[in-house]
């Protein structure tokens, strides 16, 4: 384990906050059965203490939000960490553990959203990044580690033959479709209700203001026949399907049997693009999500750990369809981007793809995924709460609704306040997820942790069980 870091603590939290200030870092303890107050009260109320508590515990966090809103909307730079009564201020993070600003410490279980796959201290991404720093940051030309980088990309991902690098998933994808609409000459693009590929491609509820201006037809994710009703009305204009192999911001709902062979069948019949989004899904397999199931699609966009965690996306895919990137050739169409093949992401990627998180690892790792996720539902079966965990591998999502669940529109129906409450009793026993109920498993992760992930979370239930019961 790499020695924690000392907490620097906070300049602009005053003394009497600092009086107030919670318990001290150090790893969590085991949960304890009914260690949550309130439980008996209503919902509403419920809430409202678990608030209180929150922000009692944390006066130095309290501090930086109000420092944080004075200069940023709302005191944020990222929706999805926002929540009441103000967020979660992380002071430093090692292995698979974040220290708040307020000194207590929890097991990291997020992930950050699945780019922290690989643990907050790496010793091989740590070298790779002090390596590379030590040799210059910013080079405004080719370097030695973009070709590495790119070489085991394509021979992970059997759909990319040929690859190009971003600084983001969102901008893979925006390139993704664009690439698509150029190679097709068509300007349609289908999605589907509850896809996210990125701020510019979100899909929830059918749509953000936000999106990309196109033209974008919204089907019904495991929805085949949805799907085959827009090709049937627009088929002429569609230059491509952007698909998650599992929806992943959507509530991690995997691709039903047969849906993503149905969407190949469907493009290649219409002349239009497949394209995977695997920013979240290639961690999946050893050779991502769609491969996995045995489909190869056009195109494929990548992100998050591919680049060691770092600020990075790709996409690529069949070589005549990227070739029309090549520079040399006229007419070539111009991809811009300073830090595209930036030093220390490549460098970080390289590390990543061979020593932290080769091909055979990502079987086992998956595996103990779907093991945790049976636990997780195990216990909800026990305590026979309205409550269950979907997901694939090391990605899944806890709702507070009875499963089975298959669809967006069920999911839908879930009460947002038990969200919150299960997020916020679950912080106070040392485990952070995303707010919304996301799960990314972390290698950093031991067994001892999960272990303590389930303690807690079946004391969750136990204690607020008259608030999760079936009706």
């Amino acid at each position: 384990m790499v020695p924690r870091p000392d907490a620097a603590p906070d300049a602009s939290a005053t003394s009497a906050a600092s009086a107030a200030s919670s318990a001290p870092a150090g790893p969590p303890g085991p949960a304890t059965t009914g260690g949550f107050a309130g439980s008996a009260g209503s919902l509403h109320e419920a809430v409202a203490e678990v608030r209180r508590r929150f922000a009692a515990r944390r006066p130095r966090s309290a501090a930086l939000h109000t420092r944080a809103a004075a200069v940023m909307p709302g005191g944020n730079t990222r929706t999805v960490l926002f929540h009441e009564p103000f967020p979660l201020r992380v002071s430093h993070a090692f292995d698979a553990r974040i220290v708040d600003a307020d000194g207590i410490e929890y097991v990291d279980l997020l992930g950050d959203y699945t780019a922290g796959l690989l643990g907050h201290s790496a010793a091989p991404i740590q070298a790779a990044i002090t390596q590379a720093a030590a040799g210059g940051l910013s080079f405004g030309a080719h370097g030695r580690r973009e070709v590495e980088l790119a070489e085991l990309v394509c021979r992970r991902f059997p759909a990319i033959e040929s690859v190009r690098f971003t600084n983001s998933g969102t901008e893979a994808n925006l390139m993704a479709v664009a690439t698509a609409r150029v190679a097709t000459g068509r300007s349609d693009v289908v999605v589907f209700d509850g896809g996210y590929h990125g701020g510019l491609l979100s899909f929830g509820g059918g749509g953000s203001p936000l999106n990309a201006p196109y033209p974008f037809h919204v089907a019904t994710y495991n929805d085949l026949d949805s799907v085959t009703a827009v090709f049937a009305e627009h088929g002429s204009r569609i230059a491509a399907v952007l698909v998650e192999p599992m929806l992943g911001s959507g509530g991690c709902l995997p691709a039903a049997a047969g849906f993503l062979d149905g969407l190949r069948r469907l493009t290649s019949g219409h002349g239009a693009l497949l394209i995977a989004d695997e920013v979240m899904t290639s961690r999946l397999s050893p050779t991502g999500a769609a491969d996995a199931a045995g489909v190869r699609p056009d195109l494929l966009t990548l992100g998050k750990y591919v680049g060691g965690g770092m600020s990075f996306g790709a996409f690529g895919g069949a070589a005549d369809v990227m070739a029309r990137f090549d520079p040399s050739r006229p007419g070539a169409l111009a991809h811009a981007g300073t830090f595209n093949n930036n030093v220390l992401s490549m460098s970080a990627g390289v590390a990543a793809l061979t020593e932290v998180y080769p091909p055979e690892l990502a079987v086992t790792h998956n595996r103990r995924g779907d093991e945790l996720r049976a636990r997780l539902n195990a216990v909800c079966a026990s305590r026979e709460v309205a409550v269950h965990i979907t997901g694939q591998g090391s990605l899944m999502n806890v709702h507070p609704l009875a499963g089975p669940l298959a669809s967006v529109a069920a999911l839908a129906a879930a009460d947002d306040r038990r969200r919150e409450l299960l997020y916020l009793d679950l912080l106070e026993a040392g485990c952070y997820i995303a707010r919304r109920g996301f799960i990314a498993l972390s290698l950093a992760l031991t067994d001892a942790d999960l272990d303590h992930f389930v303690a807690a979370f079946d004391d969750v239930l136990t204690s607020r069980r008259p608030l999760f019961a079936e009706v």
